[in-house]
Parts: structure tokens; sequence; C-alpha cells
């Protein structure tokens, strides 16, 4: 049986290697961000002439308009989800109107203008939001894990949980500024709505591994808290895995049939579902095991 407990330092450099290239681009280039966050325009647009080779042309043309184009996206066989600088309605319809002159029959699916406050709104509670759910569930955590046999702490339970959630959502993060300058992928409040699907579901697999540990803590099955982990990671490994696996099947078969308007917002689930997985396990029960480790050698030398 691995002794995965005992290889933690290489896990620790896994996850490391995984998140640097994220955090990199994350403090150099940023989120691209999208018209919920900056404000701005949405239209959509839909035509029997429009094909998947028509979206530089019509890129081109809303340009030739003096449109500030954010990004165009393919919504079907013959739509496209156009992002803009905010437009007024007079210069929508002048631009329907010389899309109708080039590919005829063009129809208008959809027309959302969003205000720059809007956008200031939505990113400052979305960051509250995370805040206060990481706050709750430290604070949860340490109040269902306060039966666990000293010199084990309930708060260091929770304080890893969030350790490893904030994993999570750094790597998706992470992944989505890489993608914004790579194929131009916008955040909105999907992306938001995905990350804290995230941060629900690494927490989920998180305490499946914790309360294995808190049961075997009490029952004694093992000699130090290091092989308390280890077992207990064992012991969970397989329901962990197969529970995520077949999440992890529906979101792939999202990702390839779902269509263009969900497609990012799986891939973000998708990221972060298969993060959390390896972050419960190999992070998470790690963390907890090193910093149990550390405070037991201060207390021998602190008794010397």
């Amino acid at each position: 049986m691995i002794d995965f407990v005992k290889h933690k330092n290489v896990f620790f450099i896994i996850s490391a290697l995984v998140l640097v290239p994220g955090l990199i681009s994350l403090a150099v280039k940023g989120l691209r961000l999208g018209i919920d966050f900056t404000g701005g325009t949405l239209i959509e647009f839909s035509s029997p002439k429009f094909d998947s080779n028509s979206k530089e042309k019509l890129a081109e043309e809303i340009r030739s308009q003096k449109i500030e184009v954010s990004s165009i996206q393919q919504s079907g066989n013959n739509s496209f989800i156009v992002r803009t600088k905010e437009i007024n309605q007079q210069t929508n319809k002048k631009l329907q109107e010389d899309l109708n002159k080039k590919y005829e029959k063009v129809t208008e699916e959809r027309f959302e203008t969003v205000g720059p406050t809007i956008g200031k709104e939505l990113t400052r509670n979305a960051l509250l939001a995370l805040v206060v759910v990481s706050s709750f569930i430290v604070v949860f955590i340490a109040w269902s894990f306060r039966s666990v046999p000293k010199p084990a702490s309930s708060w260091r339970f929770g304080l890893t949980a969030i350790a490893a959630l904030l994993h999570d959502a750094l790597l998706v993060v992470g992944v989505f500024s890489i993608l914004g300058w790579t194929l131009n992928v916008e955040i909105d409040s999907l992306f938001v709505t995905a990350l804290l699907t995230v941060i629900g579901f690494s927490v989920h697999d998180t305490i499946v591994v914790y309360d294995r540990i808190r049961e075997n803590l009490i029952k004694a099955k093992a000699t130090t808290f290091s092989d308390t982990v280890n077992l207990s990671i064992w012991e969970t490994l397989a329901r962990s895995i197969n529970t995520s696996a077949t999440v992890i099947i529906v979101l792939s078969a999202l990702l390839l049939f779902g269509g263009e308007s969900v497609r990012w917002f799986v891939a973000a689930l998708l990221i972060g579902i298969v993060s959390g997985t390896y972050s419960s396990i190999f992070n998470a029960a790690q963390l907890l095991a090193l910093w149990q480790e550390k405070t037991e050698k201060k207390n021998v030398q602190r008794n010397k």
C-alpha cells in the first residue's frame, strides 16, 4: 500500500507546477472580462447565410460600422453571439440594416446592454460571495469536527479545507486567464456560478476524506496521525474517484455536444472538479498531516 502522506511533497510539487503558469498569466495578463463585468452590449444574430466560415467576415462588417467588437462566438449552425462595447438602439438598427444588405434575412435573436455600474456591482458581489462562503466553510467544518480527539484540532480541518478550495479556485481562474489571451475566452456571471459550484464540490470531497480521518482517530486504528490520514485516504479513494468520474463523464458529454453558449461554463466545472478530486486526496489531507507533524515536533522540543 502506497504511503501517500510520506510522498506529500511530490503532490505539493505537482500542484505548484499546475498552478504557477496560470498565476503568472493572471499577474501579467489578468482576466478577459465579459460585458457582465465591464459593461457593453451582447447581440445574437442568425441568418440562413451564416456558416462556420462567417465569423471573421461578420466581425469585419461590424467593425466597419466603427463598433468595437470584444468577441464573436458561434451559438448554432446559423447564429453568432457578438459582444461589443455599449451601443444604442439607433446604432444597432443601422447595423442590422447593413447586415441584411450583405447576408439577407438576418434576425436579431437577442439584444442585451449591461452598463458599467452593474458590471462593478457584479464584480464586488462575486468577490464578497467568495469571502463569505470561505468564512462559513471554515466555521462549519470546525464546528462539525469539534469531536476529533486531541491533539488534533478541528480548526486545522477547516483551514486546510480552505487551502484546498483556494487551490481549485486559483487553478480554474488561472486556466481561464491563459484561455483569455490565447483563445479570447471571456468570463461572465456564468463563470462565477461555475467557480462557486467548484468550491462546493471541492469542500464536499474534502469532507468525505476528513470524516473518515475523524472516525479512524476515534477508533485509534493507526499508531500515528500520519498513518491515520494515509489509511483514511485509502479507505475513501475508490469512492472519491468513482463519484467524480460520473460527474466528469456527464460534463465531458456536455462539453462536446452542449453547444457554444455553455461550453466555457462546462469547461470551468470540468477543470474545477478534476482539481477538486485531486486536492481533496493529495493536498487537503496531506496539509492536515503536515500541520499535525509540525505541531507535534514543536511540542516535543518545548517539553525537552
